[in-house]
């Protein structure tokens, strides 16, 4: 009886052991039910009607981004599109607001955690993007006047708005809530149920889930789904009248999460408004004179160019005065005085020299010239 006792205690022993084994292994890799929700594909239970017009679906090509966790912030993590329409913000709040919609209305606001009355407030800073790659969300029916929530895969090309930190917030099509998928991403099971097909370019190792950007954003920088090596920068609460473009091809390059300068078209444009001089002897006269445009910097040589009189110990004579010299004025008598003898001191003065010749009988004395100017009688002669 006592051996019957102790092998029914280790039986139970080896019962329980297992039983925890199988329970942590199950709780390790239990896999999430993630239910498809493909683009242009109408919901069994929506917020709004998918026939209402509240936005349409696109088809997105090119390459896809990886899979896995990305921050709001990314560049080209959306697509977008200069086809106007993909959301209409504006019918939305007038769904929201209608009276007849009023539970809706609060289950709405419930679930993205606002108030009813900050409804227009809420949705006029949301942004109307394309999704570029299957992105895993938090979807919510609408049923029994509640929101129910389910954890979703929407496919590659459905609209939806974004809020400031990029994350998808509304399904544009039916108007449904979204919020954050708080799952792996490695633990998945996707079914595809309801009229969801799977999608020929479906694989799970390429779903992404989006996590906030760290700060508030002002622009996103989108890739064009009409024309994937152009890119739109679009402003935060936009619905794309705004578009700057770009091109998509150097936005690699951009550090993640920096957009595009809003002063510009390009964000590789080069302001060439001022020409760069490219001779070394033009350096002086750039700071001092202003460009000019009209004249190209390579017919501009500042020797040959007289400049304006630059401030010095001595200044120079004005190129405009003629200079006395041997085939103005006679030969002089005096061996002493000739007509190369340097000049004084004291600057020439502006005032022209008369044409009436100087005599030269005289010696001429040592003592230098004066200040005054040289008078337009002739010099008397000395007895």
């Amino acid at each position: 009886m006592y051996r019957g006792f102790q092998s029914s205690v280790r039986r139970t022993a080896f019962l329980l052991v297992a039983l925890l084994i199988l329970s942590g292994c199950t709780q390790s890799d239990r896999l999430i039910v993630v239910k498809a929700v493909a683009a242009g594909v109408p919901a069994l239970d929506p917020f709004f009607d998918e026939k209402s017009g509240l936005g349409v679906d696109a088809e997105v090509r090119g390459e896809r981004p990886r899979g896995g966790l990305q921050q709001g912030n990314t560049p080209g993590l959306y697509g977008g599109s200069r086809k106007q329409g993909a959301c209409d913000v504006d019918r939305l709040k007038e769904f929201l607001n209608d009276p007849k919609n009023r539970q809706k209305a609060r289950e709405w606001a419930r679930v993205v955690e606002i108030s009813p009355d900050s409804i227009d407030e809420y949705v006029d800073r949301l942004t109307p993007v394309l999704l570029r790659h299957d992105t895993l969300v938090q979807n919510h029916d609408y049923k029994k006047g509640r929101a129910v929530a389910y954890d979703a895969l929407l496919e590659a090309g459905i609209a939806v708005l974004v809020n400031d930190q990029g994350l998808p917030a509304v399904k544009c099509s039916c108007g449904n809530p979204l919020r954050t998928f708080q799952e792996d991403t490695d633990k998945i099971s996707v079914r595809f149920e309801d009229g969801n097909k799977k999608w020929p370019s479906f694989r799970e190792e390429s779903v992404v889930s989006v996590e906030p950007s760290p700060t508030k954003l002002d622009r996103l920088a989108l890739v064009d789904v009409d024309d994937t090596d152009k890119g739109l920068d679009r402003p935060v609460g936009t619905d794309g009248s705004e578009d700057r473009t770009f091109d998509a091809r150097d936005e690699a390059t951009e550090e993640p999460g920096t957009p595009p300068d809003p002063g510009s078209t390009s964000p590789t444009e080069t302001s060439t408004d001022t020409p760069t001089p490219t001779d070394p002897t033009e350096t002086d006269q750039a700071e001092t004179e202003p460009a000019e445009p009209s004249t190209p910097p390579a017919d501009r040589r500042l020797t040959d160019t007289p400049s304006p009189p630059t401030p010095t110990g001595t200044e120079p004579a004005e190129p405009s005065t003629p200079t006395p010299t041997d085939s103005t004025s006679p030969p002089s008598d005096d061996p002493s005085r000739t007509s190369s003898s340097p000049p004084t001191s004291d600057p020439v003065t502006s005032e022209p020299v008369t044409s009436a010749p100087v005599t030269s009988s005289a010696p001429v004395t040592s003592e230098p010239a004066t200040d005054a100017p040289v008078s337009g009688d002739p010099a008397p002669s000395a007895v």
